[in-house]
C-alpha cells in the first residue's frame, strides 16, 4: 500500500480542501465557529480517506477493506442526524422559526457534502493512477466544482417573481392587495404597521410553483431568512408584530407582511428572491400528463 503514497495523499487532501471550501459560514450562521467547522473538518477528512482508498485496495485484491464504505455510509447518516437535532434544539430560541422542512434540508445538506468529498477524493484518484497527478488534481477539481453546481437547487427567484407593495390597511385589518392576512387589536401597533410595514408579493410563475409555494416548510423558510437576512421589528410576547404569509387561494400568489429592520425594498427583494427553494417542498404536477391537462 506505501507504493501509492503520493496518490493517497493528493487525493486525500483534494477531498479534505472540496469539503473545507463548502465549510463557510453563510447568513444562517450555521454551522456555528469554530466546534462545528472541527466537526464537520474531520468528517470530511474521513470522507476523502475512503474515497482515495478505493483504487489502492481494488488493485491490490483487498476486497475486504470494501465494506468500510458502508461503515463510511452509516456514519454520515449519523451527521444527518446530529445536525437536525442540533438545530431542532436551538428551534425554540428563533424569534422566527426554521421550521422542521428547512432543519431537515439543511441536515441533508451536510451528510451529502461529505460523499461529495469522498467521490472527488476516487476521481483524483482515478485519473492520478492512470495518466499523472496534475490530471487527476484537475480532474478533482472540476468534479467538486460540478457537484457543488448540482447540489446548490433552485432559489425563489427561479420559480417566481417578487412585488413589494404597500401595505392594505382596512379598518383594524391590514393585508397585501385583497388579501386580508391580520387583525390589528391595538391602535399604537396599527399605526406602527401603517409607518413602517410592507407588504410582499410572490408571484409563482407556473403551476410547479404555485404548489411549492402553497407548501407551509417553504413558507416558514422564506419569512425565517427573511427577518435574517433584513431583521425583523419583534420580541417575545409582540405577536402583533409577527410576520405573517397568506396564500391568495385563487391565484396561488404568496402574500407577506412585514416589519423590516431594514427598509431598503430592492435589498428587500433581492433577500427573497436568493431564499433557496427546499427540496421537500418541491412539487412538479407539469410533469404528469394529468396535471398538464389541468393546467391547460
Amino acid at each position: 500500500m506505501f507504493k501509492y503514497g503520493e496518490l493517497l495523499v493528493v487525493s486525500f487532501l483534494l477531498g479534505t480542501l472540496a469539503r473545507a471550501f463548502m465549510l463557510r459560514i453563510d447568513y444562517r450562521q450555521f454551522p456555528s465557529f469554530p466546534h462545528s467547522y472541527v466537526i464537520h473538518l474531520i468528517l470530511g477528512g474521513i470522507a476523502a480517506a475512503l474515497g482515495a482508498l478505493v483504487v489502492p485496495v481494488l488493485l491490490e485484491k483487498e476486497y475486504i477493506a470494501i465494506t468500510f464504505l458502508t461503515l463510511a455510509a452509516q456514519q454520515f447518516r449519523d451527521v444527518r442526524n446530529m445536525e437536525r437535532e442540533s438545530l431542532a434544539q436551538i428551534e425554540e430560541n428563533e424569534l422566527i422559526p426554521r421550521g422542521k422542512a428547512y432543519i431537515e434540508g439543511i441536515a441533508k445538506l451536510f451528510e451529502a457534502r461529505n460523499y461529495l468529498a469522498l467521490v472527488t477524493a476516487l476521481i483524483t484518484s482515478l485519473v492520478y493512477f492512470y495518466f499523472n497527478w496534475y490530471l487527476g488534481i484537475l480532474a478533482g477539481s472540476l468534479s467538486a466544482y460540478l457537484l457543488h453546481l448540482f447540489m446548490k437547487g433552485p432559489t425563489v427567484a427561479d420559480i417566481a417573481r417578487v412585488e413589494l407593495k404597500e401595505l392594505t390597511i382596512k379598518g383594524y385589518n391590514i393585508g397585501v392587495d385583497d388579501i386580508i392576512i391580520m387583525n390589528i387589536g391595538e391602535k399604537e401597533a396599527l399605526e406602527k404597521w401603517q409607518q413602517e410595514g410592507l407588504g410582499i408579493k410572490i408571484i409563482p410563475k407556473d403551476e410547479n410553483a404555485r404548489t411549492t409555494l402553497s407548501n407551509l416548510g417553504q413558507r416558514q423558510a422564506i419569512l425565517h431568512d427573511l427577518a435574517v437576512l433584513m431583521g425583523v421589528k419583534l420580541d417575545k410576547g409582540m405577536q402583533q408584530f409577527t410576520p405573517l404569509a397568506r396564500l391568495d387561494l385563487n391565484y396561488g400568489t404568496l402574500n407577506i407582511i412585514f416589519l423590516p429592520q431594514e427598509p431598503d425594498w430592492e435589498f428587500i427583494k433581492q433577500a427573497i428572491e436568493k431564499i433557496p427553494v427546499l427540496e421537500s417542498s418541491q412539487q412538479k404536477p407539469l410533469k404528469s400528463k394529468i396535471g398538464r391537462k389541468a393546467a391547460d
